[in-house]
């Protein structure tokens, strides 16, 4: 069982790495195919919205503020499905990525139907409905507390990395996955970036399609260890 455990905290390790790759994708498709705002990355969004309050010429606002609005929800909504759920993956974590994956669909089926760069109120709704799944996404990864992966931001990953390393005279814990973080979320926004040049749509299918597979994979770990747990009691009880 132990062995087992292992696999499984292993999986869910690279699980949000693929989310936070996603998350590149989604920033780069936000921030250069709807004017400029974050809808993973919440901390460039209050960036812009102190610059453009002091003045910053050009700068959006509504839909940065907006987009952080519908991320706190998001992330509210998920925390209250999430409160009483066991540690680790359980039912309601598939849930919640499920809601994801099924928002990012629609989304991209939306935005692959309709011209959402022709209004501002389109634009406006769709960065915010990539904000609330984000927020999603964010709050599900905080509940799995997989170590130093939040899937929705590296400065803090940076931080860690940096600080921590030998050159700063520590042992460099969690190396590995802070550099693997980084990159992907970099990799993402270069696979986001390269997806406008075809269509919008293109890059929130992308992540609609990585979601489906993290839950997907999530899940049926979840039931394997679920039965696994319930041989090994089983085993245990009859021992007695």
């Amino acid at each position: 069982m132990t062995k087992n455990r292992v696999a499984t905290d292993r999986l869910h390790l690279w699980l949000m790495l693929i989310l936070t790759f996603s998350t590149g994708v989604i920033d780069a498709v936000g921030y250069l195919g709807l004017d400029r705002v974050f809808t993973g990355n919440m901390t460039g969004n209050v960036v812009l919205l102190g610059m453009a309050f002091a003045g910053g010429t050009g700068l959006p606002v509504l839909r940065p503020a907006l987009a952080l609005v519908f991320f706190m929800l998001g992330a509210a909504l998920a925390g209250r499905v999430l409160r009483k759920a066991p540690e680790g993956w359980s039912g309601r974590t598939s849930g919640t990525l499920l809601a994801v994956t099924v928002g990012l669909t629609g989304l991209a089926v939306f935005v692959a139907l309709v011209d959402v760069t022709a209004e501002e109120v389109l634009g406006s709704i769709t960065t915010s409905v990539l904000a609330t799944v984000m927020g999603i996404q964010a709050a599900t990864a905080k509940r799995l507390k997989v170590a130093e992966i939040t899937t929705v931001v590296v400065t803090s990953t940076i931080t860690g990395l940096a600080s921590d390393s030998r050159l700063a005279g520590g042992k460099s814990p969690f190396w590995a996955r802070r550099a693997s973080a980084i990159a992907l979320i970099m990799a993402g926004a270069v696979v986001g970036a390269v997806a406008l040049k075809g269509d919008l749509w293109i890059g929130i299918a992308v992540s609609a399609v990585l979601s489906a597979v993290v839950t997907l994979l999530g899940h049926l770990r979840h039931r394997q260890d679920v039965r696994a747990a319930l041989t090994e009691n089983a085993g245990e009880a009859a021992l007695r």
